[in-house]
């Protein structure tokens, strides 16, 4: 085994480039080309051609997961070129599909809620599983998403939390649920953010009203939608990047951002916490999965492999600073590694954690429509 180094500056945050919500499909991509480093930015209309060489292997990815650590090691094993191309959202990504880029790639990385679209649409294949090696590594509660029933499209490359991240030094109430939000909104006013995502914001909303992150009632997504405005006047901005050097700079004092994200800030200053609200939150995955049309599926099979081997996902769950949904990685990592509950929360915090399943179109409007309210009142 080709040993995988782990030096790496902070990393990029899970949604690095321009995140886009989860509603409202765009085509919309960045162009650019950064081949020499085994990965470039997408374009729709960038490659004409079908990449079909069996000693090739293209990734559709997010920019936090384009490795060349990982990329190198790949081909010195398998002798397979790896090249990872670039989304910014899950919805870009099934636009770009759709206009036909799916024959480029061989691996595509979506998050779990859009996998039912990628089904229903023919976009991706399922698995054959006598070709994959260490399923039975994989969490339990990583086997059976309400989106993806016995991983039959996707296997699991890196999951987390959605919660609050604090600076402790500034307040001296510990902020324990969404709605500390609201009650400490006068001593915070202008020092927190939310994130720039319909979905996870008025999921949170929802959650502190003790409804679903997956609410399908208009009229409780409207009332989300409510009390979200009477805290607006209160927010420094919706930002789903920017946020994070805010909060180290003392800027921000409440932000609501992933465990991916937080995890690397807190070990930069001792006074951040993170912390699943009480009340309830979201539990995301990204997956791997082979499109429909991947012009070199035995290569995509051996990607799979390769990144699913213990010692390869803990080294490169190390280097991005991503939670690997591999128990036998898991193992091997350092002892606070595995103990620590931003990145491996215990069963007590998961326990109050949902999917975020994907929405017919009539409640995705609602969504869509609360949203813009919110955002433009």
């Amino acid at each position: 085994m080709t040993p995988l180094s782990s030096d790496r500056s902070l990393p990029l945050s899970r949604r690095q480039l321009l995140r886009r919500s989860l509603l409202g499909f765009s085509g919309l991509m960045i162009s650019g080309s950064l081949s020499s480093c085994g990965w470039r930015l997408g374009n729709v209309q960038n490659r004409g051609l079908i990449q079909t060489a069996t000693n090739e292997l293209f990734i559709y990815t997010w920019a936090q997961y384009a490795d060349r650590e990982l990329l190198k090691a790949f081909q010195t094993t398998s002798g397979i070129r790896a090249i990872t191309e670039l989304f910014d959202s899950n919805e870009a990504m099934l636009a770009a599909l759709q206009a036909g880029k799916g024959a480029n790639f061989s691996i595509i990385y979506p998050s779990e809620y859009i996998i039912p679209e990628m089904r229903d649409k023919q976009l991706i294949t399922p698995l054959d599983h006598t070709r994959l090696s260490g399923l039975g590594n994989l969490l339990p509660q990583l086997r059976q998403s309400p989106n993806d029933p016995g991983n039959q499209y996707g296997i699991p490359f890196a999951w987390g939390t959605t919660g609050l991240i604090y600076n402790s030094e500034k307040l001296s109430e510990a902020i324990t649920d969404w709605d500390d939000l609201w009650k400490y909104k006068e001593k915070l006013k202008r020092r927190m953010t939310l994130l720039n995502d319909p979905r996870e914001v008025l999921g949170a909303a929802l959650k502190s009203m003790g409804h679903s992150y997956n609410e399908k009632n208009p009229d409780l997504v409207k009332k989300a939608g409510e009390k979200l405005l009477a805290l607006k006047p209160y927010l420094s901005n919706f930002t789903t990047d920017a946020w994070r050097d805010q909060i180290l700079a003392g800027d921000l004092w409440v932000a609501m951002g992933y465990s991916s994200d937080a995890g690397p800030l807190l070990q930069q200053n001792s006074k951040l916490k993170y912390v699943v609200p009480q009340s309830g939150s979201s539990r995301w995955v990204d997956l791997m999965v082979i499109p429909k049309s991947a012009p070199n599926p035995e290569g995509a099979y051996q990607w799979i492999n390769f990144v699913m081997q213990p010692d390869v996902a803990a080294e490169t769950a190390k280097r991005l600073a991503v939670t690997t949904p591999n128990l036998a990685a898991i193992e091997l990592l350092p002892a606070e590694v595995q103990t620590d509950p931003v990145a491996y929360p215990p069963p007590e915090i998961l326990s109050r954690c949902e999917a975020m399943v994907f929405l017919d179109r009539s409640i995705a409007e609602i969504y869509d429509q609360t949203w813009v309210k919110v955002t433009s009142s």
